[in-house]
């Protein structure tokens, strides 16, 4: 801007700088979280979707005049021990306020740019969800000490560790569409990552660096800690269908985590462990048009720490 073109009228200069002023908005993605805000009776709302229609009103209005706005998610629960941590009268807007400006600070968060509510709620969801595991596995991963006779942290080397499995994981796997997921029982909740990744003719595999640092903390944690854990792949070929012919075809494998490092499963294992339901034990029919594969077996590099 030249000072030619610099507004002169002072209502002019404000809506300028207010294109310059970021704003952020905290808000709550679901019914529970809704309900349990009601209960303050400066909570101006009494009915959710009308909030959220509010909210995305609001958002709108702000990118029209070209405000950068951060959302992230508001839980009540957290609220309330904000305010209690800094003697807040939780039932106050300005409360509200300064949990919004902390979350944006320290929580997840996305940036606004135009799309439905409806279609960016997930993806926050999701994004504090990752967060909050990466928090919980390095946390974990925190308490791995050092090697008693070497002195090495051995949280470090078991991140170093986890890279190079998930490297000779995706070039075993090969070309195709991957939905890796990596569970590991270290306490409660226990850590669960989900990682994506595309191969295709021999390249580098394109992967998200949110997830795949999310998915190497985990994994990493697993590895420190000795703690069972379990890899599974499910993978897409563009090439394969199955034996009609209409549907891609997809092969499923898994690896269970012992000793430090994925051990491939036999193909009934794959099955049984892919086909069970994880909460009542029951059977579950299996997919059509799904391979259930053994696990491709992976070189461990050398552990100096296992004694």
């Amino acid at each position: 801007m030249t000072a030619a073109s610099r507004p002169t009228d002072p209502s002019t200069a404000r809506r300028a700088l207010r294109r310059e002023i970021p704003s952020s908005a905290a808000v709550l993605a679901d019914e529970q979280d809704f309900t349990a805000m009601r209960r303050y009776p400066t909570f101006p709302f009494d009915d959710h979707r009308s909030y959220l229609q509010q909210v995305e009103t609001l958002l709108r209005g702000l990118a029209a005049q070209g405000v950068l706005t951060t959302l992230s998610l508001f839980d009540p629960a957290a609220y309330e021990k904000y305010c209690a941590d800094l003697a807040l009268d939780p039932d106050r807007p300005d409360s509200r306020s300064r949990y919004t400006a902390e979350v944006a600070r320290t929580g997840a968060t996305l940036t606004y740019q135009g799309e439905p509510l409806a279609e960016l709620l997930p993806l926050l969801v999701e994004e504090a969800d990752r967060q909050a595991t990466w928090d919980h596995a390095s946390g974990v991963l925190a308490r791995a000490g050092s090697c008693e006779e070497c002195g090495e942290d051995l949280a470090r080397f078991a991140f170093a560790r986890a890279t190079q499995a998930l490297q000779q994981l995706l070039a075993s796997l090969g070309e195709g569409t991957h939905h890796l997921v990596c569970s590991v029982a270290a306490g409660e909740p226990s850590l669960l990552a989900v990682l994506h990744a595309t191969g295709r003719d021999g390249a580098r595999p394109q992967l998200a660096e949110s997830e795949t640092l999310v998915f190497c903390t985990v994994l990493a944690a697993g590895f420190a800690l000795r703690s069972p854990g379990g890899l599974v792949s499910r993978t897409t070929t563009p090439t394969a269908r199955d034996a009609t012919g209409d549907h891609p075809h997809d092969t499923v494998r898994g690896w269970t985590l012992g000793d430090s490092w994925p051990r491939p499963l036999g193909a009934a294992e794959v099955f049984t462990a892919y086909c069970t339901d994880a909460d009542t034990g029951e059977p579950i029919p299996p997919e059509h048009g799904v391979d259930y594969a053994p696990g491709l077996p992976l070189t461990p590099p050398p552990d100096p720490h296992s004694h």
